[in-house]
């Protein structure tokens, strides 16, 4: 019985409540009960709030006894990523640098709007260094695994929550992107990954290209996630005043995809090439569309090897800079990965960054160019499925550090929204995410087209959660 509900989704968690089979004590406890058995293998946990979920989850259950729920979210369990103020805990940012970071005061955007709503914080879940991995390698938090297997990588930059997600462990985890940091460990575990349309989810402080998505199992939680996620809050002055109508996306679930404008691409014309499994992966979901009635083209490569260098300069040289403020003693103990790749852009001046930008800017623009005349853009999350867990990046080398994001980033810099989903597994097991990519304020057109591949992938494709154990 643990099992059994801490295995099911929020959507099936919030009919179960209104039905008061059972309430969100319950739900707590399986939970709880499984991050304790699986916790010290994953270690997807920064800091496990037992007291305040408990709390939570008690009013929860007097506002479902009372039918008078919060929300769509209420009495679910959630976790947040560690880089989102929450009252009494510090912001380290995945690194030792910041191990002593003082406690936040107030929470974060995200982290009010979901207890607002209801929803059951149990935890706050590891992040690498600054963010800037695409693994759960971390100079303060050790090494996040698998909940597949423990020989790989999570991804990241939120592989505490994608962890905890494909584990189980409550059924919606809030994560962050800023290039592929939400839809990189979906990918890599089987999971569904929004990045929603930049603004639509307030964040504090706001940044270029920063974005707050979900990390779930199935579209249909993503979406209730993003029902409450993408309330106001006047500290992110970049939020935009769009209210999307999300509730669609599991209120009116499309029956097919004729028509549909389906692009699909193997090569991101920057970066690694993709894996042949990966590649043939992305070929079949692109003819399970065109066999259902969409109009489906392959097109060239829009980006360009110059625009990734000028997203690698400019990210380098901002990290370098936050580096460099440090006192040396603190400075010491960054992940070494980190500071060799920060060193890539000493002696850059500031000329040569603004290219660098420029650089983006053009890559911005060729994205929607390249994208606009389509409904759904498919590609790879990532040219490779999950690599070895101690690699700090899929290359494992800093020279190269960003040449597996060639298909997240752009979407990033466009502000565009973007979903991974499962959509086959390699030889060996490993999930082969795909990546749906759409126009801006799409999102929830995307994320039903999406839900009905989910629908039509089949069971090959279909992760089996139950089996993680």
């Amino acid at each position: 019985m643990s099992d059994d509900l801490a295995l099911r989704t929020a959507t099936e968690l919030v009919a179960a409540y209104r039905a008061h089979e059972f309430d969100p004590v319950d739900v707590l406890d399986a939970v709880l009960a499984r991050v304790e058995r699986l916790e010290p293998r994953l270690n997807a946990f920064y800091r496990l709030e037992p007291e305040h979920a408990r709390a939570a989850a008690i009013a929860s259950a007097g506002r479902w006894a009372a039918d008078a729920p919060f929300g769509p979210l209420d009495g679910v369990p959630v976790t947040i990523k560690e880089n989102v103020a929450t009252v009494g805990t510090g912001l380290p940012s995945g690194t030792a640098a910041g191990a002593d970071a003082p406690p936040a005061v107030v929470d974060g955007p995200i982290a009010r709007l979901l207890g607002d709503g209801g929803a059951v914080r149990v935890g706050k879940t590891v992040m690498p260094d600054f963010g800037m991995l695409s693994s759960g390698v971390s100079s303060l938090h050790g090494i996040t695994r698998s909940p597949w297997n423990p020989a790989w990588t999570v991804g990241g930059s939120s592989g505490g929550a994608g962890a905890a997600a494909a584990a189980s462990l409550g059924p919606i985890h809030s994560g962050s992107d800023i290039g592929g940091s939400v839809r990189l460990p979906a990918g890599w575990l089987g999971l569904v990954g929004h990045k929603p349309t930049h603004g639509l989810v307030p964040v504090d402080p706001p940044y270029l290209w920063r974005c707050i998505g979900p990390l779930a199992r199935t579209v249909d939680d993503a979406s209730l996630f993003l029902e409450v996620a993408t309330g106001r809050d006047a500290r992110d002055h970049t939020q935009v005043p769009v209210r999307l109508d999300w509730a669609r996306v599991r209120a009116e679930p499309r029956d097919d995809v004729r028509g549909l404008r389906v692009a699909w691409h193997l090569d991101a014309g920057w970066g690694a090439e993709v894996d042949p499994e990966v590649a043939d992966v992305v070929r079949g979901v692109a003819g399970h569309f065109a066999a259902a009635g969409a109009e489906v083209t392959e097109i060239a490569p829009f980006a360009t090897p110059e625009m990734l260098d000028g997203l690698d300069l400019f990210l380098r040289a901002r990290s370098l800079l936050d580096l460099e403020r440090m006192p040396p003693e603190r400075r010491a103990t960054v992940l070494p990965f980190i500071t060799e790749w920060t060193e890539g852009a000493r002696g850059a001046d500031g000329l040569a960054v603004l290219d660098a930008f420029g650089q983006v800017q053009a890559l911005r623009a060729a994205t929607v160019a390249a994208t606009l005349p389509f409904d759904v853009v498919v590609s790879p999350v990532s040219p490779g499925a999950a690599f070895p867990a101690e690699w700090p990046m899929p290359s494992n080398d800093p020279a190269t550090s960003l040449h597996h994001i060639g298909f997240t980033a752009p979407y990033n810099v466009s502000d565009q929204p973007a979903v991974s989903i499962n959509a086959g597994f390699t030889a060996d097991g490993r999930p082969v995410g795909v990546q749906l990519a759409g126009r801006r304020f799409d999102d929830v057109e995307l994320l039903r087209v999406a839900r009905w591949f989910e629908a039509a992938r089949g069971a090959a494709a279909t992760p089996d959660w139950a089996s993680i154990a």
